[in-house]
């Protein structure tokens, strides 16, 4: 295959397609892969092929970002990551209980009939041979004992390791704060963990001389959120034209930080085309990788509206 034209929209894997992008020709990748949380385009996915995934992606960086260049990767921590090692037990929750039975009021049972079964005391106390088992052994979770336990599993260090292996270093982290996702946290009402609100921006750096542009920004750009780890964006309200939108201004933000006008950026994870558009908004050129053929034809349909909607503004 040639080398790979900028203002183009590809599809196939990322893998293979940067192969063909031009040495050295990158000021900034910009990307949000998947999050292995079983969306449509991750679904036959293991732990170990995603991260695979990640490495060569990142890997494949060193080639084709200029010196001095930055990689941005927009992604989450996993909060419900399935463990068969972890215990299953979650936390006790009284007022969520159906049935009145105790730890306390078993265990009196038991005392008073050391020779009953599960199935008796629970004959006596009225209730479920679940509710025994629950309530002696804490398996307070939906399946019981045989639901797998999860926990939350950190992302960050392999992409530094990664990163590092390639010879990039993790130049700088910021954060960005969206909107509570309340309708995805369905253990908040179980436990005692946290509505998810935040995700990272992991930055690596090229090793080379870059340019420090305070043109780029305004001053109060600069001092809203050019110089603030904290980038406060509401979330893409509707996700109903994939599953995995992250908001433009998200994108504005990374390409004018760390590119000038004419730069050249890649999102080798295009989905619907958000990185591609604020490319185009802010005057810089870009090259877009999209494994799955639906969501590259969005990708090209939609940065055909943006280029019209560009032009008229101009």
């Amino acid at each position: 295959m040639s080398t790979l034209q900028i203002n183009t929209v590809y599809t196939g894997d990322s893998c293979e397609l940067m192969k063909n992008i031009k040495p050295e020709s990158l000021s900034l990748s910009f990307w949000s892969p998947p999050y292995f949380l079983g969306k449509d385009y991750e679904k036959d996915a293991s732990y170990e092929s995603w991260q695979s995934l990640l490495k060569t992606v990142i890997s494949l960086h060193y080639n084709v970002l200029k010196p001095g260049g930055f990689l941005v990767i927009n992604i989450a921590d996993i909060l419900s990551f399935q463990d068969e090692n972890m215990p299953r037990i979650m936390g006790l929750n009284p007022s969520n209980r159906k049935c009145a039975v105790t730890k306390e009021m078993i265990l009196k049972v038991k005392e008073e009939h050391p020779e009953f079964n599960r199935r008796q005391i629970a004959t006596v106390l009225k209730c479920s041979e679940q509710t025994i088992d629950r309530r002696l052994n804490g398996n307070n979770i939906r399946g019981g004992r045989y639901a797998t336990g999860t926990h939350v599993k950190l992302v960050g260090g392999n992409l530094e390791q990664y990163a590092y292996e390639a010879g990039l270093f993790l130049y700088d982290k910021r954060i960005w704060k969206k909107d509570p996702a309340w309708a995805n946290s369905k253990w908040t009402t179980n436990t005692l963990k946290a509505v998810s609100e935040t995700e990272d921006l992991y930055i690596f750096w090229k090793p080379g001389e870059y340019l420090v542009n305070r043109d780029r920004l305004s001053s109060t750009e600069w001092k809203e959120w050019g110089h603030r780890q904290i980038w406060e964006i509401p979330s893409v309200r509707a996700n109903n034209i994939h599953p995995a939108m992250f908001p433009i201004e998200l994108a504005r933000r990374v390409i004018r930080l760390f590119t000038d006008e004419g730069d050249t950026v890649l999102d080798p994870f295009l989905g619907s085309g958000t990185t591609a558009i604020a490319a185009i908004e802010t005057k810089r050129n870009f090259i877009g990788i999209e494994m799955m053929k639906k969501y590259a034809e969005l990708a090209i349909a939609n940065i055909e509206k943006a280029k019209v909607i560009y032009q008229n503004n101009r």
